[in-house]
């Protein structure tokens, strides 16, 4: 006889968060929790009551704080220490559509890139990731296009003068989500400066999330990979 799951033990919901448990249904993909701003015992609280209903769980902008109470707390926790990310995969989400690219200008970049690869990978999808080809460089771009072609979307990110997805949408006909960062000496005034520059480009249909906002970014990627495989 087939064995029967048995429904998971109701957690007691914490009472300085009302979790959206609904947020699946409608999007995709459970609540994440953002994890700037609460305690660890707040971070780990919620990811059980995520986890009363749900296979994941996506904790970003995990600090050094939060790292060990979640991962000794919640039973096949993560930290993927680049992305500054915790999750939680008790089962993984069934692979859809095509490649999401991420793209680095530099390595400086890294911590924003690897938040919106990590993210989309945990979201179900699949990903390549072509990090330090900035536009100093512009032969380094130039010599991924072929691979780039093939991704179903891409998420550029880059520091100091954003340049980087303008050149990308320039050269190729897919969907691009640009992400500006910190990265930058004092003109650059944290991130804003590339913001301005990728809302201004000159490359049509480019996307811009916020600054530092790999997760956002992510996000938009996959309901365009999933939108292709529908």
């Amino acid at each position: 006889m087939p064995t029967r799951r048995l429904p998971r033990r109701a957690a007691r919901a914490p009472s300085f968060a009302c979790v959206d448990h609904d947020r699946t249904a409608r999007r995709g993909f459970p609540e994440v929790i953002y994890c700037e701003g609460k305690t660890p015992a707040q971070v780990v609280a919620i990811a059980k009551e995520i986890l009363s209903r749900a296979d994941v769980v996506l904790a970003t902008r995990a600090r050094k704080e939060h790292i060990r109470p979640f991962l000794r707390a919640v039973k096949g926790a993560r930290h993927h220490p680049a992305a500054r990310i915790l999750a939680v995969e008790r089962r993984r989400l069934p692979k859809r559509g095509g490649v999401v690219a991420v793209v680095a200008a530099g390595t400086s970049d890294l911590p924003v890139a690897e938040e919106a690869a990590v993210t989309v990978e945990v979201m179900g999808g699949r990903v390549e990731r072509f990090y330090d080809v900035g536009v100093a460089g512009i032969h380094r771009i130039l010599g991924i296009r072929e691979k780039l072609s093939r991704c179903s979307a891409l998420i550029v990110v880059a520091g100091m003068e954003g340049a980087l997805p303008s050149v990308v949408a320039g050269l190729l006909d897919k969907p691009v989500i640009a992400v500006p960062t910190s990265v930058g000496y004092g003109t650059g005034f944290g991130g804003v400066a590339a913001l301005l520059g990728m809302l201004n480009s000159c490359s049509s249909g480019v996307t811009v999330v916020n600054i530092d906002n790999g997760f956002g970014a992510a996000c938009a990627a996959t309901l365009i990979n999933r939108q292709i495989a529908s």
